[in-house]
C-alpha cells in the first residue's frame, strides 16, 4: 500500500518531471514507481531532446539519469525515499546517511624517541 495519498488532487500536488533516456534501467524503475503510487508525471528524453538535456544539466550539474524534479527539488538517481519526502508523504524514515559528529584521535606516542639506555 502507498504511502502517498492518491486521492489528493493533482492541482495540490507539485510538478513532477522526469529526466531519462530510453536506455537506462533506473528510469524505468523511478517511472513505475511513479505509476504504481499515481504520481502524474511529464518524461523528458534527454538523448532526444537537447534543451531538456541542457536544463537537466544546468539543474542538477551533472549529466546522469534519472533526474527527478519535484517544485524546487532535484533528486539524482532511483531514489523513493526522496520523491516521497518532495511530494510531502506523512511517512517519516530514517535518512540515508547519519551525520557523525567529529572527534580527535589522539595522537600515538612516537617510537623515534632514544630508548634508555638500559643493557
Amino acid at each position: 500500500m502507498s504511502d502517498i495519498n492518491p486521492k489528493k488532487e493533482v492541482c495540490e500536488m507539485a510538478k513532477v518531471k522526469i529526466y531519462t533516456t530510453p536506455t537506462c534501467p533506473w528510469c524505468k524503475k523511478t517511472k513505475e514507481f511513479l505509476k504504481s503510487n499515481k504520481i502524474p508525471y511529464t518524461e523528458l528524453n534527454v538523448a532526444d531532446n537537447e534543451n531538456a538535456r541542457n536544463k537537466m544539466i544546468e539543474k542538477s550539474g551533472q549529466m546522469g539519469v534519472p533526474v527527478v524534479e519535484i517544485g524546487d527539488k532535484i533528486i539524482v538517481g532511483y531514489n523513493p525515499d526522496a520523491i516521497k519526502k518532495a511530494l510531502g508523504s506523512k511517512e517519516k524514515k530514517e535518512p540515508a546517511v547519519k551525520k557523525v559528529k567529529k572527534t580527535k584521535v589522539a595522537k600515538r606516542p612516537s617510537n623515534n624517541k632514544k630508548k634508555s639506555a638500559k643493557k
